[in-house]
């Protein structure tokens, strides 16, 4: 086979891959903090192909230059040390390193979940005058739940948001251990129970985007998967609507339903929900009978305090039902 030939075979692949990659959503997110996210991905590649690519020519070069049928290869027996060489071999890994090293510092920092956004897209701040779209979000088994706090409804297995809007999520899980993952939207981030974890993000397209979990939690993991729809502000408003227009009420009753495990569950709309819900999953006390999470931290910690303040007054202690007096409420 002609040399031409064989190398164009190999192009193929190359090809192939190069034109899968502009469906790749991680390399054409539709939101701002997915997008500075693709653009360190790149430009980190880059960097690191600029020493992978040349070794792998060396190698190339050197193996055909002195191959065995080449006479009329130099070889020199005595070499051993060339100090261009060994500048080059050690200088350009260390400037990579800082290069990267930097990349991922700075990253790390502005592309923190917990960071408020500051822009909704590429040169433009957030509105004074535009509060963020709050989300609850829960990982049942298996399946999403998405509460809004501001407008007083929720959905199952979907989730929409108007364009150039901050969206702030907080995300917690029923039991086991999931991720949040919109990857047009921004990076995934551990929904764990009992905790509560937060990620920022804007969608700036139009467009229906796919939501999964990425992290394995049981059978009916491959089924926890959702669609996220990227509105214009009418449309969301008409969404919001259409969710009120739901005669189902999230309370406790309904969670209670909810939280038993269901595989390609149906999209559900709740027209109303009970208020502070969300909070009693994180802290354990949708059930008025048990005692919020949060409140016997704060007792537990108010009894520490006190039984330090005993220790320093030399044994003595406080008046009985002191402690429990003057644990501070706790919202619920």
């Amino acid at each position: 086979m002609p040399a031409k030939r064989f190398l164009g075979l190999l192009l193929i692949p190359a090809a192939l891959a190069l034109g899968g990659c502009q469906k790749l959503v991680l390399l054409h997110p539709a939101g701002l903090v997915a997008q500075e996210q693709s653009h360190l991905m790149i430009v980190s590649t880059i960097i690191l192909l600029s020493i992978i690519v040349p070794v792998l020519i060396a190698v190339a070069i050197v193996a055909w230059k002195y191959r065995a049928s080449n006479k009329k290869a130099r070889y020199d027996a005595k070499w051993d040390h060339s100090p261009v060489l060994e500048l080059f071999v050690w200088a350009w890994p260390v400037l990579i390193i800082l290069a990267v090293g930097a990349l991922s510092w700075i990253g790390t920092h502005q592309l923190d979940p917990y960071r408020p956004l500051t822009d909704v897209a590429k040169g433009e701040p957030v509105p004074a005058n535009v509060k963020p779209l709050q989300v609850e979000v829960v990982a049942l088994q298996w399946q999403w739940l998405f509460i809004y706090p501001q407008y007083g409804v929720a959905s199952i297995n979907e989730l929409a948001a108007p364009i150039n809007r901050p969206i702030t999520f907080k995300i917690t899980s029923l039991d086991g251990m999931d991720s949040f993952f919109i990857p047009a939207l921004a990076g995934q981030i551990y929904a764990m129970p009992e905790m509560q974890t937060q990620l920022h993000g804007v969608i700036n397209k139009v467009g229906v985007y796919k939501g999964m979990s990425a992290n394995y939690s049981g059978a009916g993991f491959t089924d926890m998967r959702f669609k996220f729809y990227g509105m214009t502000k009418d449309s969301f408003n008409g969404w919001v609507a259409k969710v009120k227009a739901s005669p189902k009420d999230l309370d406790r009753a309904t969670y209670e339903e909810l939280i038993k495990p269901v595989r390609n569950g149906p999209v559900q709309y709740f027209g109303t929900t009970q208020k502070g819900l969300f909070n009693r999953i994180v802290n354990r006390c949708v059930d008025p009978a048990n005692v919020c999470k949060s409140t016997l931290m704060a007792r537990d910690a108010k009894t520490g305090l006190n039984a330090d303040k005993k220790n320093a007054m030399g044994g003595m202690s406080m008046p009985a039902g002191k402690a429990a007096d003057t644990v501070p409420a706790t919202a619920h």
